[in-house]
């Protein structure tokens, strides 16, 4: 789950790393369960989605109707259901349940709760989808207690009426001020992540049951239309309205000035349109979000953050795979508004910087904006999986699906740890990839829930998922890396206090500053290669840099930014493309006037390269990240495949049969995938 401390001071952290940290209390132990599994094999046509595991993080709790809080036939059902926040790995294959934060043996609570809303909604959008692709009544009743769950923690009256409360004790209280303190604070006080996603669950929730059982469709309805009632009240009472974000205009009316957050609700403000279109404050809702999110995106194939929609108003330094469902939100909102310039930014997203995503080792969980937080969750591979297929449906563009057949393969062993994540034998998802290749072995609910959305998505598309099974080992790469500024033998390493600049982060924790004369030399490797050198630019900086590669000059750069406006601090840590590629090995640069404040080196091939193989095949990717034709070759000596060639938006140019190693022209931006 997504915690909001201030200006996202907790995006430091990885949610697998924050669950590390929380899941430290007392184990409950009738939670102790066997019957975990091993990963079994799987072939296309065997159903990947398998809901045990999550059908044992579920609980209930028996809750009474109170002031602001009560759900759909209470009085008739006073039990709701829940899952548990985390599973902690025990010996065995076995799991525990466990809440988050210190447990109170005294009390049986928690320092924040057994159960939080943010889990509640998204396991009610698991069940919902499992039940509307398999008809299965089971799941459809569990989805029908999980929404009831969802309703119960929105507030139904006062000054906070359609927010909701994040966390519940096993005994059904609510705790409405956790340790550690989340904003808001209490935490149905301003609308939030899990508004957002109580949006989400409650719209496809309502596109589900408008038929099965019209009484709680239109129950479910009215708790949608709270929800919005909130928004219009918070966020989007400055629809229209524009900050400055380090001298850049951001859209003002997004949830808690997230892109991200933003989106899961238009995941549910679509579904609910396509079923309810003349609802008009819900489609005005869904208009207006979507446009903020279209707004996010930002660069191009050269230059960062390459295409990519920013997840956050409050910086232009940072990019994160968890919630990225932007691109996803973005077509689901196409597809029933009838508005086909939302697709624009999704498919430079699906098209441009996922291939970049997978060439540089796959869905980091935070570029800050070099990738400095590069453990690997559930969360983030579902979100690129999710936008990657859903942009392919709505745009149709057939590359995305080969990309999505790519990122699927994360959770079958095309990781840093070479081995399975996702179990299909016992539905467990773990909780992540650690950036040394070690695997997270808990198994808590947001894991769960995102490793089996990513599941029904791909038993959904059978031709993704024969390519997500079929090539399964450690990715081979040539994309995207660091060089670190303060590995320089010359100029001046600066160590913050803390990494943390409050909107972006100083990777290895330093930087080298150089002043007006002093110059520093670093290595680059082999190959031709674009150098995006990235400093901390001020407001009103007279820093100016020259860079060179041997005796050519290969760009000169201002670090400076514009107004400061809503972020954390004045000035930004951003990467600035220089004008020339290197193709000499090393690069310098000096000093002209002011200080420069140099943090890293961004390096990309002008072509990069992603290959996964496995007892299925194999899959070879290659990007352009240039802005001329380049050419490169594909394929492997002695096999054959089929070779595809797309433009930048993941359109088809070419398909043919190859045999060996071929030479391929790729379009500027476009890519190509060899799959056999």
């Amino acid at each position: 789950m997504r915690n909001a401390l201030p200006r996202r001071a907790l995006a430091l952290l990885s949610t697998a790393a924050l669950a590390a940290t929380m899941v430290t209390g007392t184990t409950i132990a009738r939670a102790d369960v066997a019957g975990q599994g091993t990963s079994a094999a799987r072939t296309a046509s065997s159903p990947l989605t398998n809901l045990d595991h999550l059908d044992f993080l579920l609980d209930t709790a028996t809750v009474a109707a109170v002031d602001g809080h009560t759900t759909f036939g209470i009085a008739d059902e006073p039990r709701i259901t829940m899952p548990w926040t985390y599973a902690d790995a025990r010996d065995g294959g076995t799991f525990a349940r466990v809440g988050g934060g210190p447990f109170d043996a005294a009390t049986g609570h928690w320092g924040q709760g057994a159960y939080n809303s943010d889990d509640i909604t998204r396991a009610a959008v698991v069940y919902l989808r499992a039940w509307q692709q398999t008809g299965d009544a089971a799941t459809r009743d569990t989805a029908y207690e999980l929404l009831r769950s969802v309703a119960y923690f929105q507030t139904t009256e006062g000054e906070n009426a359609g927010n909701v409360v994040l966390w519940m004790q096993p005994d059904g209280t609510f705790n409405r001020s956790p340790e550690p303190v989340e904003l808001p604070n209490p935490s149905d006080s301003g609308e939030s992540y899990w508004l957002a996603r109580t949006i989400w669950a409650l719209g496809e929730g309502y596109a589900a049951f408008a038929q099965d059982d019209p009484e709680f469709a239109a129950f479910l309805q009215q708790r949608l239309q709270l929800g919005v009632s909130a928004l219009e009240r918070e966020s989007l009472s400055r629809y229209g309205q524009w900050a400055i974000a380090d001298g850049e205009k951001v859209p003002a009316w997004l949830i808690v000035d997230g892109a991200d957050a933003s989106a899961e609700a238009v995941l549910g403000l679509s579904a609910y349109t396509r079923v309810a279109p003349d609802d008009v404050a819900a489609r005005t809702a869904l208009t207006q979000l979507a446009e903020g999110i279209a707004a996010m995106g930002s660069g191009d194939t050269r230059t960062w953050p390459y295409g990519a929609i920013l997840p956050w108003a409050q910086s232009r330094s940072m990019w994160h795979a968890w919630a990225s469902q932007m691109p996803a939100a973005l077509a689901r909102a196409s597809a029933a508004l009838g508005d086909p310039a939302l697709l624009g930014p999704a498919v430079a997203d699906s098209a441009q910087f996922t291939p970049a995503l997978l060439t540089a080792g796959g869905p980091d969980n935070a570029w800050y904006p070099t990738p400095v937080e590069k453990v690997q969750i559930a969360y983030g591979a579902d979100s690129r999986l999710q936008s990657l297929l859903a942009v392919a449906d709505v745009a149709h563009k057939p590359g995305l699906r080969e990309l999505a057949g790519m990122m699927g393969a994360w959770f079958f062993g095309s990781n840093k740890s070479g081995q399975p994540v996702y179990d299909p034998a016992s539905g467990v998802t773990y909780d992540g990839v650690q950036a040394d290749g070690t695997i997270n072995r808990n198994s808590g609910a947001e894991s769960t829930i995102h490793g089996l959305l990513a599941m029904i998505a791909l038993d959904a598309n059978p031709d993704v998922a024969a390519r997500a099974l079929a090539a399964t080992s450690v990715p081979v790469t040539d994309g995207l890396t660091v060089v670190e500024g303060e590995t320089a033998t010359t100029g001046t390493v600066v160590t913050p206090e803390s990494a943390w600049t409050g909107e972006s982060q100083y990777g290895g924790g330093a930087y080298l500053e150089l002043t007006r004369g002093r110059s520093a030399t670093f290595p680059v490797a082999a190959g031709a290669r674009s150098v995006e050198p990235v400093t901390f630019q001020a407001p009103r900086s007279t820093a100016v840099s020259l860079w060179k590669a041997g005796r050519l000059a290969i760009g000169v750069l201002r670090h400076s930014v514009g107004e400061q406006g809503i972020t954390a601090v004045p000035g930004a840590l951003l990467p600035n493309p220089l004008m020339l590629p290197v193709t000499s090995g090393e690069v310098t640069v000096r000093a002209l006037s002011g200080t420069v404040q140099l943090d890293a080196l961004i390096v990309r091939p002008l072509v990069g390269r992603a290959t996964h193989t496995g007892s299925g095949g194999a899959t070879e990717l290659v990007q352009s990240t240039s802005l001329v034709r380049q050419k490169t070759t594909v394929g492997t000596a002695g096999t054959t495949a089929t070779l595809r060639s797309y433009d930048r938006t993941g359109a088809l140019l070419t398909e043919r049969a190859i045999t060996g190693v071929v030479p391929l022209t790729l379009q500027p931006g476009g890519f190509a995938v060899a799959s056999r």
